[in-house]
């Protein structure tokens, strides 16, 4: 399996408490993630590192600046006891098409709904992207982003610790290993409590992250 998924397009390490895990994560590595906005509606909002290339690590956490949404807060980011890593993205070549054969191989990832935020220079950035509720609960099958016209993420000058490997475990891998083939990636799995984890290179070092 190759260490690093077909298609990443991000990974996303979630926190109740943002300014702390972009700290910790800076006490780490040697290097300090940028704001990259907030999620007007979601109560959200995050900070990125590039992980090389095409591909980047989001650390999202409550936005202290916004009113509580109606609903829940995305990756239910005000609930958990501390950072995870809860899941990842893929950026197909075609999301519609992949969203199709995903289907037609018995895995439905979901419909596509648009999203947006606005760095802190004024630029709004729009996506659509595949709900996380028809994922595996694991948080192991990717959802699936677009960005469309939108400036990537990782093409906006971002600090950058290079990813080195992703891996995860899960009980039953062989449930995730279906959903992720029907999707046209990979994830290096092994059997064990749920766990997602990243090592990326620093100035510091090889560090891991789960």
């Amino acid at each position: 399996m190759n260490a690093i998924p077909a298609h990443l397009d991000h990974l996303v390490l979630a926190t109740p408490d943002l300014a702390a895990s972009v700290a910790e994560f800076a006490r780490r590595t040697g290097v300090t993630p940028a704001p990259g906005g907030a999620h007007p509606g979601h109560g959200t909002r995050n900070h990125l590192v590039g992980l090389g290339g095409r591909a980047y690590l989001e650390i999202v956490g409550p936005d202290p600046d916004q009113p509580a949404p109606a609903g829940e807060q995305p990756f239910g980011v005000g609930r958990l006891p501390g950072p995870r890593v809860l899941t990842w993205a893929i950026s197909p070549p075609d999301l519609d098409g992949t969203i199709a054969a995903a289907r037609a191989r018995g895995y439905d990832p979901g419909p596509a709904h648009p999203m947006s935020r606005r760095t802190p220079d004024g630029e709004l950035l729009r996506w659509r992207l595949t709900g996380s509720e028809q994922a595996h609960p694991s948080g192991l099958v990717p959802f699936l982003i677009d960005w469309g016209g939108s400036r990537h993420p990782a093409d906006s000058g971002l600090p950058v610790t290079p990813l080195l490997e992703v891996s995860a475990t899960v009980p039953g891998p062989d449930e995730v290993r279906g959903p992720l083939a029907a999707l046209g990636t990979g994830l290096d799995l092994a059997e064990g409590p749920v766990a997602l984890r990243f090592t990326v290179d620093t100035p510091r070092g090889p560090v891991t992250f789960g």
